[in-house]
């Protein structure tokens, strides 16, 4: 029997080895880039899916149109606009199958840049993803590999980091190359385990990953190590920036094909259908809309108060929802006009939810919702 004793593969001209054996127990890793399933820990990092809305120009912070991607601004004259766009067909993410992108278009900044002035876009990773991912998180030796698609109106380079919000708070600080105006590039950055880091296996936040257009000087350290963890502090969101695209009216950032994943290369993005992606933002937000309808449901009297039967989440959420109701009124079984009511109670889980009014009718009513009803659990 013939055999071969090797200690890797690599390609002629390849730095990396498409196979590294291990000469202790025989086993290998492969870099494999073909698209595996399951091993990207961010949700919608194509863009897909925005059930709020697909453009906002509200100041205030939190989420508004692509789904698990937040926005905060501060220090501005003029709001920008964040919205889901079109990814143009010819380009590389196009070609890469990326239809949809988070655009940021900036508003008209006419005080300059000030120290304080900044924004940004946010998405937090459940931290029981992280501990559960493969990841040895305190090793120096096991990595994460974090990229994704990018594009501005400006010619500069922008930065990022990645916030550990665990135990002793650590970030690892990253800038991408100066990028040509108007032409998406792709950025990969490797992130090593640290012994400082501590991921819960739980359903709070393990990372905050942390893009800016812009962030003013009081959030950022002269000579801010990169590449490296730190212990987290408030001048350690980025290195200094140009203030370019923050001074430049109507300026664009774009992201798309955002994916973080175990080991040292990046595979290529795993897309996931439209299907698949909704229902893992159901876990944390999802709404009942429809349009010049309501939502019904029959409601019986118990105790001096309408009681709405237990309705089921389309998937079990993070935690239990925050409920947001548009406005509810009643109407008997028998016909006649609708009576407005107020939510008196909300029962909600990360299953099911129920709804009472306060009443003294002893009869059957139908509950009316106007909707749109929605349910936030949001990290």
């Amino acid at each position: 029997m013939s055999e071969i004793k090797v200690n890797s593969i690599k390609g002629v001209a390849a730095s990396v080895a498409a196979l590294s054996i291990n000469n202790t127990d025989g086993t290998c890793t492969a870099n494999i880039t073909n698209n595996l399933s399951n091993r990207n820990l961010i949700i919608n990092g194509a863009m897909q899916v925005a059930q709020r809305g697909t453009s906002s120009t509200t100041a205030t912070a939190g989420y508004h149109t692509v789904d698990r991607f937040s926005y905060a601004i501060g220090g501005h004259d003029e709001v920008a606009t964040h919205a889901q766009v079109n990814v143009a067909s010819g380009t590389s993410p196009y070609q890469s199958g990326f239809r949809k992108a988070y655009k940021i278009t900036n508003g008209n900044q006419t005080s300059g840049a000030g120290s304080s002035d900044y924004i940004q876009i946010d998405y937090y990773v459940e931290a029981q993803d992280i501990a559960n991912s493969g990841w040895d998180v305190t090793n120096s030796s096991s990595n994460l590999t974090f990229s994704f698609w990018i594009k501005s109106s400006v010619s500069q380079f922008f930065t990022f980091a990645i916030r550990c919000k665990d135990g002793t708070e650590q970030v690892i600080n990253f800038k991408t190359p100066v990028l040509s105006a108007d032409t998406w590039t792709k950025v990969t950055k490797t992130i090593p385990g640290n012994s400082n880091l501590t991921v819960h296996n739980n359903n709070g936040r393990g990372f905050q990953i942390m893009f800016f257009p812009f962030i003013g000087t009081d959030y950022t350290t002269v000579g801010l190590a990169e590449d490296t963890w730190s212990a987290w502090a408030s001048a350690k969101h980025a290195v200094p920036n140009t203030s370019t695209w923050w001074t430049t009216n109507d300026a664009t950032f774009e992201i798309t094909g955002v994916q973080l994943e175990v080991g040292s290369v990046a595979t290529d993005f795993e897309h996931r259908s439209f299907a698949q992606e909704l229902q893992l933002c159901k876990r944390y937000y999802y709404d009942l809309t429809s349009s010049n309808s309501g939502y019904t449901k029959l409601i019986i009297h118990q105790n001096g108060y309408f009681q709405l039967p237990l309705t089921q989440h389309p998937v079990e959420m993070r935690a239990a929802p925050t409920i947001t109701f548009s406005s509810v009124a009643r109407r008997a079984l028998n016909g006649g006009s609708d009576t407005s009511e107020s939510i008196s109670s909300t029962g909600s889980a990360t299953t099911n939810w129920q709804a009472q009014l306060t009443n003294t009718s002893n009869t059957f009513h139908t509950m009316i919702f106007t909707l749109p009803i929605k349910y936030d659990a949001e990290l």
